[in-house]
């Protein structure tokens, strides 16, 4: 049987309290009240209330106050803001502050009632996402243990058997049995090479990414990146521009996977743009962050795809020149990007050329 949604009203008016309890009364709640924020606060751990409606103005403790400490002790509380001093100043702080909605004294029953079961489905969505996301992040781990345990392993020793195999007949196999052979190791080679892709792409762990944080060149990090890709370009005949626009301030991350970011963004503006082709990188400093953007070309990304582009194994719909993608790459991206607390965008049109940009925020004092 599901329990019944906790409700909690926190106003220093009784008559208010009262009135709540009395509308919300057939809607088949638990309810507790609190005089001031000070009481509603001290309920929080015993009643774990589903929503909260919260008075700005009280004695002690202000609303806005009450608001911070309910979603510092659980963010997926959803909380309504009563009060008889409504402005639009304050509906926008409170707002601000993660309020699902603003209700001004006096109101009608039927205003309050379809508040709280707005917000309580709001918050029935939020634990579902939550739950969702936690089910995915174990489906990523049992996937990693099956893929490593059932699949790396037996293919490698595979592999290895058919390099012995192969120095043992090296000389009794014709020519073209060798041929043969040789295939067949590349085959598994490039299988071993897409599990450890994949294995990568799911195994990205965020906190020990920031484990190893200090101040980063971003000069450092585009030229080491350049010179990952600069083989890759002058095979395709790409004109591969940099431009770094100095002096730079340095960001707090990690070097090793940022230039891993940068290489992937800009090797693939390399793999999709056409033979006689232009890819750009530049860096600038735009208020506290740091712009890294790949601008190509090349084949370009449908409409469709642009949503799911960062997701893993994500391949699309859009023809790209024959070219393969194992549907990783960009996911590790973001994820890295994310863990240095910056976020990463696109911009393109089929058949005219992407450009993909890095933001990253600059090192402030508080960072150390």
């Amino acid at each position: 049987m599901d329990e019944k949604p906790r409700i909690i009203i926190i106003d220093d008016e009784e008559i208010v309290r009262d009135s709540c309890i009395h509308i919300l009364a057939k809607g088949s709640y638990e309810i507790a009240t609190a005089e001031n924020g000070t009481e509603g606060l001290k309920l929080l751990d015993s009643f774990r209330p589903d929503l909260a409606l919260v008075d700005l103005k009280m004695p002690g403790l202000s609303g806005y106050e009450v608001l911070d400490k309910i979603h510092e002790f659980d963010p997926t509380i959803v909380t309504v803001v009563i009060t008889g001093f409504a402005t639009i100043d304050a509906a926008v702080e409170s707002m601000r502050k993660g309020t699902f909605d603003f209700l001004p004294k006096p109101f009608k029953p039927d205003e309050l009632r379809l508040i709280v079961r707005r917000g309580l489905d709001r918050r029935k969505l939020i634990i579902e996402t939550i739950a969702l996301r936690r089910e995915k992040e174990m489906l990523r781990e049992h996937f990693a243990a099956i893929v490593s345990h059932e699949i790396k392993s037996p293919l490698g020793a595979v592999q290895t058997n058919l390099f012995v195999l192969a120095d043992d007949l090296k000389d009794k196999l014709t020519p073209e049995q060798a041929a043969k052979l040789e295939r067949l190791q590349t085959r598994i080679t490039d299988l071993v090479k897409m599990i450890n892709t994949w294995l990568r792409a799911i195994s990205v762990d965020i906190n020990s990414i920031r484990d190893h944080f200090a101040p980063v060149s971003i000069s450092t990090v585009i030229t080491k990146s350049v010179e990952s890709v600069q083989n890759q370009a002058i095979r395709k005949d790409i004109d591969l521009n940099v431009n770094v626009q100095e002096p730079l301030q340095q960001v707090l991350g990690d070097e090793g996977t940022l230039v891993e970011a940068v290489v992937n963004i800009a090797g693939n503006a390399v793999k999709y743009t056409r033979v006689g082709g232009w890819v750009c990188i530049e860096a600038t400093e735009r208020g506290e962050s740091i712009l890294i953007s790949v601008t190509d070309n090349g084949v370009g990304i449908a409409d469709e795809d642009i949503p799911n582009l960062f997701e893993d194994f994500y391949i699309g719909k859009s023809t790209t020149d024959g070219e393969r993608r194992s549907g990783v790459g960009l996911a590790i991206t973001r994820r890295i990007i994310e863990a240095h607390n910056g976020k990463i965008t696109v911009e393109s049109k089929l058949g005219e050329g992407s450009t993909f940009v890095i933001h990253l925020p600059v090192i402030k004092n508080s960072d150390f």
